[in-house]
Formats: structure tokens, sequence, C-alpha cells
């Protein structure tokens, strides 16, 4: 028998999510996964006791995301290896993710063994993106995206998905570990740059763009489901 040589933190708030991606990890068998988390802090203090060789991260996660997980974990480990996987193929998604630290970016749409294919390339220290993800981007470098999108910072990102989806500025400092008034100047700079005078316009906007930061929570499990529906169907990827 093989041993495994790669070891993984899953990172997503399913449970039924995280037992069917373990079993297909667990189905090749030079990877093991060395334990789940689903949310951010579990994630952080799960990523510092187990020091896994590649952190396999959704961007939907209850309260901090999934890039703010990432981002501690970064400050703690810099070389630490993170893959993306989500539901969301939106080039801006894509962007910040990598932005952020992110070795590799995989859809949840993705053939299954894709998955696997990216977890070995990230511990390899060779970023990859799903085919459908390369796909994206190459659209999006045809087309320049809107200088809103462009210009918000990592953490003006943040900010916006929690307005958008309803949090109220002490909420928003609670989960981020901000001071309210700092929250609330990331609020103002995010509303001149979008031109909104308002919540509703900002969420207007946002939309528009294409950061359906509502879809966050309930996409997951038609993605899994659709996933596994073809378990025996065979894909490549694209290292990037």
């Amino acid at each position: 028998m093989i041993a495994a040589d790669i070891s993984v933190l899953l990172v997503d708030d399913h449970a039924v999510v995280r037992e069917g991606y373990k079993r297909l990890l667990e189905l090749s068998p030079d990877v093991s996964v060395a334990g789940e988390a689903a949310d951010a802090a579990e994630a952080y203090q799960k990523f510092c006791a187990l020091q896994p060789d590649v952190v396999v991260m959704d961007l939907a996660l209850p309260g901090a995301s999934g890039i703010e997980a990432m981002r501690r974990m970064l400050t703690r480990e810099p070389h630490a290896h993170v893959l993306i996987f989500s539901v969301h193929e939106e080039a801006i998604f894509v962007r910040r993710a990598l932005d952020a630290g992110a070795r590799g970016y995989v859809t949840k749409a993705s053939a299954p063994d894709v998955l696997v294919e990216a977890v070995r390339s990230v511990a390899r220290r060779v970023c990859y993106l799903s085919p459908d993800i390369s796909q994206a981007l190459a659209l999006r470098a045809t087309i320049q995206e809107g200088p809103p999108g462009r210009q918000l910072s990592a953490r003006e990102f943040e900010v916006l998905r929690l307005l958008v989806q309803g949090y109220t500025l002490p909420s928003i400092a609670e989960k981020l570990g901000l001071s309210q008034k700092t929250v609330a100047n990331h609020q103002s700079v995010i509303r001149q740059k979008f031109g909104a005078d308002n919540g509703v316009q900002l969420a207007q906007i946002a939309n528009r763009l294409g950061l359906h930061f509502a879809d966050f929570a309930g996409s997951a499990d038609a993605a899994f489901t659709a996933s596994f529906g073809s378990l025996g169907s065979m894909g490549n990827g694209s290292p990037a």
C-alpha cells in the first residue's frame, strides 16, 4: 500500500459536502484528509494544529469568508498552500482569491477528478485553475472589468459582501475584527467608488457586476449534487 503523502484540510460549512469530497479525495492513495472545518475560525485552528500540505477552502463560510480565513493562514504561514473550491466562476471572485494568495481555484461544477489533480498540483507549488475558470479569465481579459470591481481593495470587497448580505456595521465589525469606525469608513469609500447613495443602490450595482453574494450559502448543495452525479466522468484541468 502506498502511504498518503499529501495531507488536506477540507473547509466547507456543509457536512454532507465535506463527507462527499473527503471520500473522493481519499480514493487517491497519495491523498488523505487530515481534518475538516465548517467556518473560518475552526479552519484557522485546524490549520495551526494540523499543518496540512493543502487547504481546500470554500469561499462561502458563515461569518468571515474563505478569503478572510486564508488571509489569517498566510499571515501565520506565508507559504501555505490554499486551493479555493467554490460555486463561483465569475472572474472577479477568482482574481480576489488569487490576489489574496490562493494557489489555485476550482469550481464545484468541475468533474471530480479535477479536484484531485488540483490538490496534487497545489501541493507541488504549481498554481492550478479548473478549465471553466481558465476560460472565464481569458474571456474577461478581452473585456476590461468595470472600474468599481477593479478598484475595491480586498478588505473593501469583504465589507461589500457582508453589506449586500444585510449585515449591520456592528455585525461586520465583529465578524472581521475591526472597529465600527473602520467599517463605516470602508462603507463610505465603497459607496463613492460605486456611485451609490444608499444600500439598495449598492446591492443593485453589485448585482449588475455579477457579485451575487446572496447566493453564497444556497448554491453549495446544488453544485455538490451536480458534481457527484457525474462521479464517473473524467476531465482535464489547467495548470496556470
